[in-house]
């Protein structure tokens, strides 16, 4: 049976067009969801689409991509298939893992997303050990300086105005706020219950 699986990123995109290719594929059965593809995402219809999958079944997709962003993740995904007994095709780049040609591809396409993530890693990580023999440290930079952080600790000693007043003039929401003076969180939260 070839089972069809479709998908698109955001609410107001359409799956018509994906529908009639699969449809017209020959697809019986049809898993449509509109989520984003990125490694993590639950996907309710994707996770449907595979447990209802049985053997020498084909799961169809109108592109590639449709099974998530990250090649790897899409070849892990494919090789789950292939170990369950359950083909794989994917209609516009022409893949099909029935066929020696098919098959041929998409290792080739495993091959080249490993290698690339493979030299993507070996060069962030050079990066990061440049960066540190210049003395920088990777990750974002500190939302409040030395000269925020003393303003902040007089303005709470001050006690007459309020956290929310405080984050705003130094630039920064509640929460970030909170990262940096734990202890006025604490105080917030006893001034709530006592009230």
């Amino acid at each position: 049976m070839l089972v069809g699986y479709a998908r698109v990123s955001t609410q107001d995109q359409n799956l018509d067009l994906q529908r009639d290719a699969l449809t017209k594929a020959g697809c019986e059965r049809l898993f449509e969801e509109k989520k984003s593809g990125k490694a993590g995402t639950k996907r309710p219809a994707f996770e449907a689409a595979l447990a209802f999958l049985r053997p020498e079944d084909v799961l169809v997709v109108w592109k590639l991509d449709r099974l998530g962003r990250s090649l790897v993740e899409m070849m892990r995904t494919i090789d789950g298939l292939r170990r369950q007994d359950v083909h794989f095709r994917s209609l516009t780049e022409q893949f099909d893992s029935d066929t020696a040609h098919g098959r041929f591809a998409l290792q080739v396409h495993g091959a080249m997303a490993e290698y690339f993530l493979d030299l993507n890693r070996e060069r962030t990580l050079e990066g990061l050990k440049a960066a540190l023999a210049r003395g920088r440290k990777g990750g974002r930079p500190k939302a409040l300086s030395e000269a925020d952080l003393e303003v902040g600790r007089a303005l709470l000693a001050a006690g007459n105005i309020s956290v929310a007043e405080i984050a705003k003039r130094l630039g920064v929401s509640r929460f970030t706020f909170y990262s940096y003076f734990p202890q006025a969180r604490a105080r917030s939260q006893a001034a709530a219950r006592k009230g």
